[in-house]
């Protein structure tokens, strides 16, 4: 029997392949920052751009398909995933680094129907990295198959975080207090790369065994959360039950063991829904 999806994710490799290119072009000129939500929430020219590029590419080969969009959000598109073909899309996951030009820094693209990721694709463009997994079908680095470190012991384990700004004192100091209890478990050290489709990718090729957040989105965890589960990683939601795209957090760690003693561990605090009516 045909996949007829694989159709969708070989033309998509190609597309983000050239969003790379225009994203590494744009780090060799100045790059004009923007800001949104707060002091630290930033959106560049080549964000807009590249989103563009990607969404228009799409859309004149698939013009049924539905699209949810970093950008496109931000400038008041709704975020409702659908049953729909649905293509979620951050042109530049990890912006802040994009601005400093510290070397991570991902095009994500997650492809879903009937609500279920169906592929994900993370393009390190300034690693030259292409993580791509199809249900079913494994998860690969530039064409190699990759896997969890099938790490099962905590203490002897590499943590991804992220950590920055909230406007909110109470949820800033529960961000830190979560990181003094991780530290203290205590784990070989916790990381903070800057960009969550990357975090999940380390963690796929089993060069960090857990990573956890709070407060990103669907666009940020779509590609990667393909990746993770086809690497065979655990992936679920902050507070141990299951994973849920549009509930901007989660955990994802190289065995249920770790990724259920990290949900345990840490405190949550409300970060809202992507899906969710304003």
């Amino acid at each position: 029997m045909s996949d007829p999806w694989q159709e969708c994710m070989d033309f998509c490799v190609e597309v983000t392949r050239q969003a790379g290119k225009v994203i590494r072009e744009a780090l060799q000129k100045d790059i004009a920052i923007m800001q949104k939500s707060s002091p630290v929430d930033l959106v560049t020219e080549t964000d807009q751009r590249v989103e563009h590029l990607i969404i228009s590419s799409i859309k004149e080969k698939y013009p049924t398909h539905s699209f949810i969009g970093e950008e496109s959000v931000a400038a008041g598109a709704p975020s409702i995933l659908s049953d729909n073909p649905t293509w979620i899309i951050d042109p530049i996951d990890g912006t802040t680094n994009f601005v400093h030009r510290f070397p991570f820094v991902s095009v994500s693209v997650g492809f879903t129907v009937k609500k279920e990721i169906e592929f994900g694709i993370v393009y390190s463009c300034i690693e030259d990295k292409m993580y791509t997994a199809r249900k079913g079908k494994g998860a690969f680095c530039n064409g190699v198959p990759i896997k969890v470190s099938g790490q099962e012991d905590i203490t002897k384990s590499l943590v991804l975080t992220e950590m920055g700004f909230k406007n909110d004192p109470e949820h800033f100091r529960i961000m830190m207090a979560n990181m003094k209890t991780i530290l203290s478990i205590p784990v070989h050290g916790i990381r903070s790369p800057g960009s969550a489709a990357v975090n999940m990718c380390l963690v796929a090729c089993g060069a960090a065994d857990a990573y956890y957040h709070m407060g990103i989105h669907c666009w940020d965890m779509a590609g990667g959360a393909a990746i993770i589960t086809e690497a065979g990683g655990v992936i679920m939601d902050i507070s141990g039950g299951s994973f849920d795209l549009m509930s901007r957090r989660l955990v994802v760690a190289s065995s249920r063991a770790i990724a259920e003693r990290i949900a345990k561990e840490i405190t949550e605090f409300p970060c809202g829904r992507d899906d969710a009516e304003d």
